[in-house]
């Protein structure tokens, strides 16, 4: 009986906690066990997939410094951020340029979208 209350408990504490990323659209079953897998590691983000044009990321969303993760990211591989154009990030690389898609996964959570060519 006792096993069967914590389960329920715990089932809805999860809920509460990601239950707004099942209310997106896209594989949110990749996006959760990627975010399950950032709240255990020490690492800033973690791979939710892989195509063969693109990779998406996730990361916290911290508010004011939402971007941090992903700025660092890309600096990480030679690019420097010039702006912001609506949900999206401008970065420059040997006058090429190339824009990182952000969408909100959740309310705590950011998904970033980054061009294969960017990764190379």
């Amino acid at each position: 009986m006792k096993k069967n209350l914590l389960i329920v408990v715990l089932s809805f504490i999860l809920l509460i906690v990601f239950g707004s990323i099942f209310f997106k659209e896209g594989n949110q079953v990749l996006a959760l066990t990627s975010i399950v897998k950032l709240e255990l590691s020490n690492s800033d983000y973690e791979q939710v997939f892989e195509t063969n044009k693109f990779n998406s990321y996730v990361s916290k969303y911290t508010g004011d410094s939402q971007y941090v993760v992903t700025k660092k990211f890309m600096k990480e591989k030679g690019w420097v951020f010039k702006e912001q154009m609506g949900s999206g990030l401008v970065f420059e690389k040997n006058e090429k340029t190339t824009i990182v898609g952000i969408r909100g996964s959740s309310k705590n959570y950011i998904q970033w979208d980054i061009s294969k060519e960017v990764l190379d």
